[in-house]
């Protein structure tokens, strides 16, 4: 099966309501509003492919390069394939979980995910934060390193609101991912998002708000699912 089959078959799938809802989250033209539920029975059935992943990402329709991000193998991509990714990907719902997820259960997430938070560009150092975030929820504590992990929290409490909209958002969902994911730094990511405070984040038109990491861990605490790992970054 090509891209430009599934493209066909996405298109009739798109719904203008759901194309609103998209475009409110700053997912940009051209799209045609398919359903994440729509896009995972695709998934479902192509399972992995890492070329037709490619050819649907390169397509630059907001909906065939998220189903790329779903049926990638990770394993398979490439730092090249990934800077590529990261480049093209103009949209939040792209750079801050498509990317990411994939960055992160390739074999280049952490080398990627530090390179990524230097860069001047909002989406790539948004990219970088998150893919921090899903190597949290998704890496055994053993594979991770807690000296480094406590020097990028001390990084975020002290640049945080320096940050440009998009990166303050996904710092803070770092420390919250940190902090629900890493037990032995639970305690470290609690006093972080205290010290930071609560947020003012640019949402455009939804009605998303900026979670108050402090509040968030802790009710992950009251669940009693602190460290609880996900088997996949991706949803």
């Amino acid at each position: 099966m090509t891209a430009q089959e599934i493209v066909e078959q996405l298109r009739p799938l798109g719904r203008d309501s759901y194309k609103k809802v998209l475009l409110n989250h700053g997912v940009k033209e051209p799209f045609f509003g398919v359903k994440i539920e729509d896009l995972k029975k695709i998934q479902k059935r192509i399972k992995k492919d890492y070329r037709l992943a490619l050819d649907l990402y390169d397509t630059g329709i907001y909906d065939a390069m998220y189903l790329a991000g779903l049926i990638a193998d990770d394993a398979k991509m490439t730092r090249k394939d990934l800077l590529h990714w990261v480049d093209k990907a103009n949209c939040a719902m792209l750079s801050e979980y498509t990317v990411p997820w994939v960055a992160a259960e390739s074999n280049h997430g952490r080398a990627l995910a530090l390179e990524w938070i230097e860069s001047d560009k909002e989406s790539v150092a948004a990219a970088g934060w998150a893919t921090l975030s899903s190597l949290a929820a998704i890496k055994d504590d053993a594979a991770i390193d807690l000296a480094e992990w406590k020097h990028l929290l001390e990084r975020v409490r002290k640049t945080i609101h320096q940050q440009p909209n998009r990166v303050r958002y996904v710092m803070n969902s770092f420390v919250i991912a940190v902090g629900s994911y890493v037990p032995a730094l639970t305690k470290l990511a609690i006093e972080t998002g205290k010290k930071i405070g609560r947020l003012t984040v640019d949402m455009g038109g939804t009605a998303c708000k900026v979670p108050y990491a402090p509040e968030y861990i802790e009710k992950v605490q009251k669940r009693g699912t602190i460290g609880k790992k996900r088997k996949t970054a991706k949803c």
